[in-house]
């Protein structure tokens, strides 16, 4: 079947959508892991300093920076795969969810941040549900354009 024919009561997208659905998915993935990454090797090798900064348990901060360097590595498979699975797409996209909730919620609730922290904490959770977001809609679109 050719990408602009289609069985009866289905309707293909040109190979252009699904390419350029997919592009942008693995581009938001990229983005995640970069950012993702970047946090992680940071909380692991300076665990003490940010947790002093950030006025929380080094521990707490060498634990996470472990957690997301393990994220990170599930998010480059995806980010690299030619064609992300959706069920996988989903549960980043569900743990960015969560990630940010808790990001919110997390100074108010859980911790007793410093100043610093207190700012820290919510904003890096408002990155992570604006690439949540982001990564929703890429994998909607892709999901469309497969059909």
């Amino acid at each position: 079947m050719s990408a602009l024919t289609a069985a009866p009561g289905r309707t293909a997208a040109p190979a252009t959508d699904r390419a350029g659905a997919t592009a942008a998915l693995r581009r938001w993935l990229t983005i995640d892991a970069l950012l993702t990454g970047a946090n992680a090797l940071a909380y692991v090798v300076a665990s003490g300093p940010i947790g002093r900064l950030l006025g929380l348990e080094t521990a707490l901060v060498a634990g996470t920076g472990a957690f997301l360097l393990l994220f990170t590595a599930g998010l480059v498979l995806l980010a690299r795969s030619p064609r992300p699975p959706v069920r996988a797409v989903g549960a980043v996209i569900e743990a960015n969810a969560a990630w940010a909730l808790l990001g919110l919620a997390a100074p108010l609730l859980l911790l007793e941040p410093s100043t610093a922290g207190a700012v820290w904490i919510p904003a890096q959770g408002l990155v992570v549900g604006a690439l949540a977001a982001l990564q929703f809609g890429a994998l909607r679109a892709m999901r469309r354009a497969r059909g």
